[in-house]
């Protein structure tokens, strides 16, 4: 019933789509030649000419346009269900369609010399349609979850899998009432788990039982969310529900895996499954890069003084180069050099190796020990990020000998290097310097390359002024 429902409700919204498609073409029309205001506005902007077209060459060509718009709409899958989907991915969806259906009446155009089709009306078209389609299903989409919110057009959901994984799908479909999903009972085999009451959920009972579950309740979903070591039982557990008109859908179990922005992709029509993927490519990239260059510059052109003032302070106070450089490691494990004001005695680790530093290192130079309590000895760092060796955010370079060691005692350790390291991270500004947990800074590496944006960037660097700076643990 909920599927002809649904198959209803995506043709009437096709229909209602082309019908605003229709009106706004005719209101462009209008608008564009009629309305004094926005015709002068077009004749200043783009010197269009003050010839107004027929207003019967735009209607016949409104059957057109309708057609190329249902197939565009179609293919870009404006259609497709979108219980769970976000608001952002549909308006990205409507102006998808929207510019692929002009862009192919515009090839169209080329072959059709009746009349010249005006570009200044394409272009009015284009954003004002683009407009009305979006507001009109983000309307729909936002009426839609206050019914759910209700209890109205639910979909039941068994969760097939009581452990962890099963409890976890359970949190997302209770925190996400929008969605319209509503959790009736868990199927497990586990015997302890029988007759329990998971956060007011019920076990209903085992897998052989499911077919019988559905067919005694509600039921319009099955989610399967075994645990890695029951997933032998999943082929039988199909084969059983093959004949039930439920939808059903598997849950990967990923908590076995060091994964890194899970997603789900497309191989030539196979589905494959990213377990690691950094967070940026693209226009993600683009503009970390432009924004490290920016304010780089910037901190460079500001500092310049304190620069000139750190220089002398080396120089005078212990012989030796200003610049101390180092092996780290950042983005997909590529070795660099970095770059510091020198802190230590010329050769420290000739006797000792590769260390830790420590409170009171006795290696440090008389200004080594203020420069690290302070941090001023990364400065010089704006020039790697310059170079494209760092980024001025992201998890901290460390050196590839103390790596060796870290990266098969230390769990998910080497997810950190699928983004540039930083010269200041969210670790840092939450006080995992230095000698403290690596775990804890892992951690806190990985959840900032899970959720990273632009603002997240610009919130690090904020709190790098008041609490990154000067840390008990800077030594």
């Amino acid at each position: 019933m909920l599927k002809r429902h649904n198959q209803i409700f995506l043709a009437a919204l096709m229909g209602g789509d082309l019908l605003l498609t229709g009106l706004v073409w005719l209101a462009a029309y209008h608008l564009r030649y009629q309305v004094p205001a926005v015709r002068d506005l077009f004749v200043l902007t783009f010197h269009a000419k003050p010839l107004v077209p027929l207003f019967a060459d735009y209607l016949k060509a409104l059957p057109l346009v309708l057609l190329l718009s249902a197939f565009c709409y179609q293919g870009v899958g404006l259609y497709l269900p979108r219980r769970e989907g976000l608001l952002i991915a549909e308006v990205i969806d409507v102006c998808k369609g929207v510019g692929l259906s002009v862009l192919v009446l515009l090839a169209g155009s080329v072959f059709y010399r009746d009349f010249e089709w005006s570009r200044s009306f394409m272009v009015f078209y284009l954003l004002l349609v683009s407009v009305v389609l979006s507001f009109g299903h983000l309307a729909l989409r936002l009426a839609l979850r206050e019914l759910r919110y209700r209890g109205r057009n639910l979909r039941h959901v068994l969760i097939v899998g009581a452990g962890r994984l099963g409890q976890e799908v359970l949190d997302r479909i209770s925190s996400n009432p929008w969605m319209g999903l509503r959790a009736v009972g868990f199927a497990d085999d586990s015997p302890e788990r029988r007759g329990q009451t998971i956060r007011g959920v019920p076990v209903m009972g085992t897998l052989e039982e499911i077919p019988a579950l559905i067919a005694a309740g509600r039921i319009d979903q099955v989610i399967c969310a075994l645990p890695m070591e029951d997933h032998p039982k999943l082929k039988d557990l199909l084969d059983d529900m093959a004949q039930e008109v439920v939808d059903v859908r598997i849950v990967p179990d990923l908590f076995h895996f060091a994964s890194l922005n899970p997603s789900v992709g497309d191989l030539d029509g196979l589905p494959i499954l990213s377990l690691r993927e950094g967070p940026l490519h693209g226009w993600n990239k683009l503009v970390k890069r432009l924004s490290d260059v920016g304010f780089s510059l910037l901190i460079l052109a500001l500092l310049s003084p304190v620069f000139l003032l750190i220089a002398l302070s080396v120089k005078l106070t212990a012989p030796g180069p200003l610049l101390f450089r180092q092996r780290r490691m950042s983005l997909d494990g590529k070795v660099f050099d970095i770059l510091k004001f020198r802190t230590m005695k010329v050769d420290a680790e000739k006797e000792t190796g590769p260390v830790w530093a420590k409170a009171d290192d006795d290696r440090r130079t008389p200004i080594g020990a203020f420069l690290r309590r302070t941090s001023m000895d990364e400065l010089p760092q704006f020039f790697n990020v310059l170079k494209g060796d760092m980024s001025i955010v992201g998890p901290r370079p460390e050196r590839p000998e103390f790596i060796e060691s870290f990266r098969t005692t230390v769990p998910r350790y080497m997810l950190r290097h699928k983004i540039k390291a930083g010269i200041t991270g969210w670790a840092q500004v939450n006080g995992w310097r230095g000698n403290t947990s690596l775990e804890k800074r892992i951690q806190y590496d990985v959840y900032y390359i899970e959720n990273w944006s632009v603002w997240f960037d610009l919130r690090i660097m904020f709190l790098t002024v008041f609490r990154g700076l000067v840390n008990k643990h800077a030594y």
